[in-house]
């Protein structure tokens, strides 16, 4: 089947600038690589001619964008190894390493934690929507942990309410710079797209509602083990939270800096409380620190004293 493309013209009113920002402006929904690979292939053309990224469009031109449609995507892949800590006839419960991304998107093809389920269980693929492979909930890229993973739409709406009435107990272990004081307390700071750096959130006074409890586990040289239990679900919460406080997650380059002796952030969902949908049996799993943390942890040395 010859494959659809969706022709895009545009009449340049004034003089501009390149050819490539041009066509930025006018098609939001066309990300800039792919527009750069159209231009590539000759897919975009300027008073019928193929142009390069660089031409300067004038007054009068015309601009004709052919775009094929991309293919519909189908979770699988090669089958990524998965860490599975609780399975039953409606739900699984999956220890997500740090570095997977949870579902498919620009660039990530065939290496999600969605295809890596979709592999293990085809059944998977379509259950809470196209492409969710039945995952109710997510973790950053970036944050390891448990996540719970509906095997039919039943049990994926059982679980996604009790998610949005605040019902799952939810506990990450984090590793933040500095001397955190209180040991112990409770942050309430609305979250929201930061206006300056869309692709970080921030306290915004007109964000949504947000609360982190907290409670230091361990305190070393220059940083404090806690544990963080979320009552809401925010985008990069406990990450913001912390860093607002002047404590940001170790590793964190997006709200703190990078960390050279570790990969990624600190921060592990390591224990995850819920009914289970058919007999409303409350099951809570725990996970310990992966290898990673762990090392991290050693090289500080032994906690201080209380």
């Amino acid at each position: 089947m010859p494959s659809v493309s969706k022709t895009l013209l545009f009449d340049a009113t004034a003089n501009g600038g390149r050819l490539d920002a041009f066509l930025a402006e006018r098609c939001p929904d066309i990300s800039r690589s792919r527009l750069k690979r159209l231009i590539t292939k000759g897919l975009v053309t300027v008073d019928g001619e193929p142009a390069r990224p660089a031409h300067k469009i004038r007054a009068g031109q015309r601009v004709l964008v052919t775009a094929p449609e991309p293919e519909p995507y189908r979770l699988g892949g090669a089958g990524l190894p998965l860490d599975l800590e609780y399975e039953d006839d409606d739900l699984l419960v999956v220890d997500k390493p740090g570095g997977l991304v949870v579902h498919p998107g620009a660039g990530h093809r065939g290496d999600t934690l969605a295809d890596a389920l979709a592999a293990l269980d085809p059944g998977l693929e379509g259950v809470g929507g196209p492409l969710r492979a039945g995952i109710v909930h997510r973790l950053d890229k970036d944050t390891s942990g448990l996540m719970i993973v509906a095997k039919n739409e039943a049990a994926h709406a059982h679980l996604s309410a009790q998610f949005q009435k605040r019902m799952v107990i939810k506990a990450y272990a984090a590793l933040v710079h500095g001397n955190l004081t209180p040991g112990e307390a409770v942050v309430e700071a609305p979250i929201g797209r930061d206006p300056r750096h869309r692709q970080r959130m921030a306290l915004v006074d007109s964000g949504r509602e947000a609360v982190t409890r907290y409670r230091v586990t361990a305190r070393y040289a220059g940083y404090s083990l806690l544990e963080a239990r979320p009552t809401t679900g925010r985008t990069h919460q406990i990450r913001v939270h912390m860093a607002a406080l002047g404590h940001p997650l170790v590793g964190d380059s997006t709200y703190g800096a990078p960390e050279k002796r570790l990969a990624r952030h600190f921060l592990h969902a390591h224990v995850i409380g819920f009914r289970q949908p058919s007999t409303n049996e409350y099951l809570e799993l725990h996970s310990g620190l992966p290898e990673e943390l762990r090392d991290f942890l050693e090289t500080l040395g032994p906690p201080e004293a209380a």
